[in-house]
């Protein structure tokens, strides 16, 4: 059954993506990214120098802070902390800059569904405009299911608060060439990177749900490639 969305969006239909690169300058990279209203900035520094903390003679360390639109850091921003690191460890070369730590800084600018997809995108985009060898790309999409048992892609704040349950999912891009050349990447185009489940859902509505995310981050993985191609560190791109 086609349920109606107060934006008219199909189920189907994620909201339009931009994405910039090189907005600050005391970072290493930067990026926004900006899906329907909701925005997030990600900024890098490093490698530098790790801590005793953070210190590894064999890989490196990355560090990931949120800053949320306002008011203090809460459980919710420290999950999201955590499988954002995880996320990023798993694509980074962590062996390139052995001993150093990489801060990955992501900036709420607003907050209007699928906040954890944007930063995934934004943290990603930021990464390689500091050059920070990469496996592999990323992309991530946020399903969900409606009360009328409908799967609805990429939703709105309004939807999230109103669903019965609803999953973040990080895809592998397609393996794209950041790596020095006669390097390879790790092939893992068809796998799945992270998966994050709020709410309870079957299973069937599960691989419905990583169904429909893989087809948009299809989508997502093409449009990312394309505006990492634009030369001029304040290039954008739009996508709809």
């Amino acid at each position: 059954m086609e349920v109606e969305r107060e934006d008219g969006r199909t189920h189907n239909q994620r909201r339009p993506v931009a994405c910039t690169r090189g907005i600050l300058h005391r970072a290493h990279g930067s990026a926004t990214w900006a899906q329907g209203e909701t925005k997030v900035i990600a900024a890098v520094y490093g490698p530098k120098a790790g801590t005793k903390k953070n210190e590894n003679p064999e890989k490196a360390c990355i560090e990931v802070i949120w800053k949320p639109k306002t008011g203090q850091i809460g459980k919710p921003e420290r999950e999201y902390e955590m499988v954002l690191k995880k996320t990023l460890q798993s694509i980074c070369l962590l062996n390139v800059h052995p001993n150093t730590t990489t801060s990955v800084v992501i900036q709420v600018v607003n907050d209007d569904g699928a906040l954890f997809p944007c930063a995934v995108n934004a943290a990603c985009a930021a990464l390689v405009d500091a050059g920070i060898p990469l496996k592999h790309l990323a992309v991530a999409i946020c399903c969900c299911m409606a009360e009328s048992g409908s799967i609805l892609l990429d939703p709105s704040k309004l939807e999230e608060q109103k669903v019965k349950a609803f999953v973040y999912l990080v895809f592998p891009n397609s393996v794209v060439s950041v790596l020095p050349e006669g390097s390879r990447g790790e092939v893992v185009e068809h796998g799945i990177i992270t998966s994050v489940t709020h709410g309870v859902m079957a299973v069937d509505d599960y691989f419905s749900c990583l169904k429909l995310g893989r087809a948009a981050a299809a989508e997502l993985s093409e449009f990312l490639r394309n505006s990492l191609k634009l030369k001029g560190s304040n290039d954008s791109s739009k996508a709809g």
